[in-house]
């Protein structure tokens, strides 16, 4: 895509960021190691909307500024400074994986400037199973010498997901592996699996439940992925025991994440939109 736009965090650090339509600002926050392009299938679903992606640093065209600063209070503060920077008082957040703690993260430091909050396959609590799968591939450039030969791979490295078109595959490898002389690389700086570490280390899993509760007064919106190995149905259930007014979509035949232009998910989304607009 070539209408990625960018700004200057307080810290000096280039942040990069796409700023499509027009209507509720809704700020959407891709997962841990991906870029605003996670909301490529969403965005001609939505309208009414105005779509702002972010890159986070050390991610896609923004800055790579070491494992110490990737972290979700660093990344939060830079989604503040890119509303500051477009003049947004308040925005709508979809928050893929991790993106969806940084939104939960948000409600708890500055409730004023959310106007609601969509979560794609994340809770409070994150299965181990999932942060498992996570910590074996984060940060190492894949076996593949090129996007054919890593499409042809994606069924088997997604048990999850069931009757996803070869074509789709293909479109995920090219919106998060470059393809180099030497092999595909990743396109987020390999020191993000220090920062996770430092944040998961192996055998603790953190709960995060009163940042689930900071959302309180929230429009809020979650999508699962029926075969998810992050988002249990534990803890699913336990976030709409607290929340019976949430909207709720579980997506069949996807796991880890949602791609979110499946049926259910759209319809969920747009519901959500109609509630904070």
């Amino acid at each position: 895509m070539t209408d990625i736009q960018s700004f200057t965090a307080d810290d000096g650090a280039r942040i990069a960021y796409r700023d499509q339509g027009a209507g509720l600002p809704v700020l959407a926050l891709a997962g841990l190691t991906r870029t605003g392009r996670d909301f490529d299938y969403l965005a001609p679903h939505l309208a009414g909307v105005r779509l702002i992606r972010m890159d986070y640093r050390g991610r896609g065209a923004s800055a790579f500024t070491g494992a110490a600063s990737y972290t979700v209070p660093r990344e939060a503060a830079d989604a503040l400074g890119l509303m500051d920077h477009l003049g947004i008082a308040r925005a709508a957040v979809i928050g893929t994986s991790r993106g969806g703690i940084v939104g939960m993260y948000l409600a708890s430091v500055a409730p004023d400037r959310l106007a609601g909050l969509c979560l794609n396959d994340i809770g409070p609590a994150l299965a181990p199973g999932g942060l498992d799968r996570i910590t074996a591939y984060l940060g190492r450039n894949p076996a593949a010498a090129d996007h054919a030969e890593l499409a042809a791979k994606m069924p088997s490295l997604n048990p999850g997901f069931e009757g996803v078109p070869a074509s789709r595959w293909r479109e995920e490898v090219e919106r998060h592996y470059l393809q180099t002389p030497r092999g595909l690389r990743i396109t987020y700086d390999p020191a993000l699996r220090e920062a996770f570490l430092a944040a998961f280390p192996p055998g603790r899993v953190p709960e995060a439940w009163p940042l689930f509760d900071a959302c309180a007064g929230l429009p809020l919106c979650l999508i699962r992925g029926a075969n998810s190995d992050l988002l249990s149905a534990e803890t699913t259930a336990e976030m709409r025991r607290r929340r019976p007014d949430m909207i709720f979509a579980e997506v069949p035949g996807r796991g880890h994440i949602p791609f979110l232009d499946e049926v259910e998910a759209v319809a969920a989304i747009r519901e959500w939109v109609g509630t904070v607009g």
